[in-house]
């Protein structure tokens, strides 16, 4: 079974800029990820846009949700920006039926090495296999339906609302 990764920025792919101490983004991490994670799962890559999530519109939001409705595959993975995580997830919610959709990210970069991008990119590889249709979000090993989520941002972790 293929799955549709699509790719959207976020901390996930954010890149640090030793000179100036900006975060910056380049391209996605996601084929180096799974070659480092010895992924079996096969995955058919988009990159649809390199973006913070704080930055993310109504646009971006239809772009990524006619990227869900358009591919074959059933079950999709989609990296995205923690901050706005949940809205996107919302907006799926109302755009896309008959697909197993899972968002994940990262709170901190991948390039970073400490990063639990790797993890959580695993675990919604995993989820979006075995989840029925419906939308998700994957972090620190759990998932949530979308929902049900939200963000915590004093503790840094995603929890049930």
């Amino acid at each position: 079974m293929q799955v549709a990764v699509l790719a959207t920025g976020g901390t996930f792919d954010k890149e640090y800029n030793e000179l100036n101490g900006e975060l910056y983004f380049k391209e996605t991490h996601i084929p180096e990820m799974l070659a480092l994670g010895r992924s079996r799962v096969p995955v058919r890559l988009q990159t649809l846009m390199m973006k913070d999530s704080l930055f993310m519109t109504t646009d971006d939001r239809q772009k990524i949700a006619a990227a869900c409705r358009d591919a074959q595959e059933q079950r999709i993975v989609i990296t995205h920006g923690t901050d706005t995580m949940e809205d996107t997830a919302c907006f799926l919610a109302r755009e896309v039926s008959g697909k197993t959709v899972v968002l994940t990210g990262a709170m901190v970069p991948y390039k970073f090495g400490s990063s639990d991008g790797l993890f959580n990119l695993g675990s919604a590889l995993a989820l979006a296999q075995l989840l029925p249709p419906g939308i998700y979000v994957a972090m620190h090993g759990r998932y949530f339906v979308w929902d049900s989520v939200t963000k915590n941002r004093a503790m840094g972790v995603f929890e049930e609302k």
